[in-house]
């Protein structure tokens, strides 16, 4: 019996501003390598130990993100739409449920899409060490040795090795990220950090779920056996799912039942929750200094930049992180990275795009980038993806005109199609029913001038749309 990979990928990964915002992010960035955390944690469960088609459940806002991803690595899974957030628990349950469709018996595996495990071969042993506590009905967690006292980390107090699953211990306590000091203490006494990755079977999750929180379990089994098909999504029914109590899952079960086991884990594990453990995963020069990107450090030592597009040098500073984007720089004392968090809410309250928005919006059929905006016009640099094409659609307040830069266009305009190319453009009036598609085997890359009274993207009424958007 193989064990089924369950993804979770939500989550905006705020602590990692600017680079991972609401609208894109943690999970879909790359910090290490040319593929992305999700990519990394999907390539980690591929092989004879697990199914072959993971669950993924994600938020419908990141739907289109996760089916391209999942295509650029060939890899199909079933994925699972929330229709709002309820934490951890109910995405879980929703998970357990689908898979126990797939066998009465079957065994799950979950793991957070944001964290890094560079050591997979260390994960695969271990996950095989806990196989036979989860089949004897134990709900596994892997709890990592840790390498310093980190306090941004929950911790868990191991028991006694359980003697009919040698390599899996009881659980006496878990507790919440500590200050400093008792970190300290916490390391030496034996803690192990709470990794949030779980292994159990499907059934005796959801039979504890509806023990412990029937308010969770009761509505999320019934937005499963009610969800419909979207494309290729299955999307859980709202109504039901949104019933479901919102609470962590360690909180609605891991420390409340019985059957919580432990494997004391060593493999390298980072859920990559600040820019702290960026520079902690990443290569170093001979002052502690790190760089993804354009950077030049002088007179400078154990700093972390990230920047793409334009040179960021570091002159005379310590322990600091600088991300630079095209919208946004952070600078912030390495020891004070999860604060970040709290700069985001700030910026939120102050009602900044910046908080939540890339100025790279990515769609289902490619991305658009906004290059100016005035008080009537804005310009966009438009992305379509080969055999991609947009709504048709028409605004009420704004004329456009776009120009091809590369690649070739098939422009709908009322009742006109035509075909564009390199330096051509075309003219789009107030009120016109338009389209853009992309017919070529090459990205098409235009130009798009807006003018009119409101340039705002709820300005759109759409006709027909092939991803079923409103």
């Amino acid at each position: 019996m193989t064990v089924v990979p369950v993804i979770l990928c939500g989550g905006s990964g705020s602590r990692l501003w600017p680079a991972s915002r609401e609208s894109y992010p943690k999970q879909f960035l790359s910090f290490s390598g040319e593929k992305t955390l999700f990519q990394e944690t999907v390539e980690r469960v591929v092989g004879p130990d697990f199914d072959a088609r993971p669950i993924v459940v994600t938020g419908s806002d990141y739907r289109f993100l996760v089916a391209e991803q999942l295509r650029a690595l060939g890899i199909e899974a079933d994925i699972v739409l929330e229709p709002g957030r309820r934490d951890s628990a109910a995405a879980i349950a929703a998970a357990a449920a689908i898979a126990l469709r797939r066998d009465p018996k079957a065994l799950v595996i979950v793991l957070a899409a944001d964290h890094a495990m560079p050591d997979r071969d260390g994960f695969i042993a271990h996950v095989r060490r806990g196989r036979a506590a989860a089949e004897a009905g134990r709900i596994v967690t892997f709890g990592i040795r840790p390498s310093q006292p980190a306090t941004g980390y929950g911790y868990i107090k191991p028991g006694a090795e359980l003697t009919a699953t040698p390599g899996a211990n009881a659980i006496e306590a878990f507790v919440e990220k500590p200050d400093a000091a008792t970190a300290e203490r916490y390391v030496t006494e034996g803690y192990l950090w709470n990794s949030g990755n779980f292994l159990f079977a499907a059934s005796v999750f959801l039979d504890e779920l509806a023990r412990l929180e029937p308010t969770i379990a009761a509505p999320v089994v019934e937005a499963v056996e009610k969800a419909a098909h979207d494309l290729d999504f299955l999307r859980l029914d709202p109504e039901t799912f949104m019933m479901a109590k919102s609470m962590s899952v360690d909180y609605a079960v891991m420390e409340k039942t019985k059957l919580a086991a432990v494997v004391p884990s060593d493999f390298a594990w980072s859920d990559v929750g600040a820019w702290s453990a960026v520079w902690d995963l990443a290569d170093k020069d001979e002052a502690g200094n790190a760089a993804d990107g354009d950077a030049v450090f002088m007179k400078s030592s154990g700093c972390y930049v990230q920047s793409h597009g334009l040179l960021t040098a570091v002159v005379g500073l310590d322990d600091v992180v600088v991300v630079t984007s095209r919208d946004a720089v952070l600078v912030a004392a390495r020891d004070k990275a999860e604060d970040v968090k709290k700069l985001v809410v700030e910026l939120t309250a102050r009602k900044r795009p910046e908080a939540t928005e890339h100025l790279r919006v990515y769609r289902p059929w490619g991305a658009y980038e906004r290059i100016a905006i005035g008080t009537r016009y804005q310009v966009k640099r438009i992305t379509v993806n080969p055999g991609s094409k947009l709504s048709l659609q028409s605004h009420f307040h704004r004329a456009e005109h776009w120009v091809v830069v590369s690649g070739t266009a098939r422009v709908t305009v009322d009742d006109m199609v035509k075909t564009l190319t390199e330096n051509q453009s075309v003219y789009i009036p107030l009120g016109a029913v338009h389209r853009m598609e992309n017919p070529g085997r090459i990205p098409l890359e235009l130009i798009e001038v807006q003018s009119g009274s409101y340039t705002g993207e709820d300005d759109i009424v759409r006709y027909e749309d092939i991803y079923n958007r409103s």
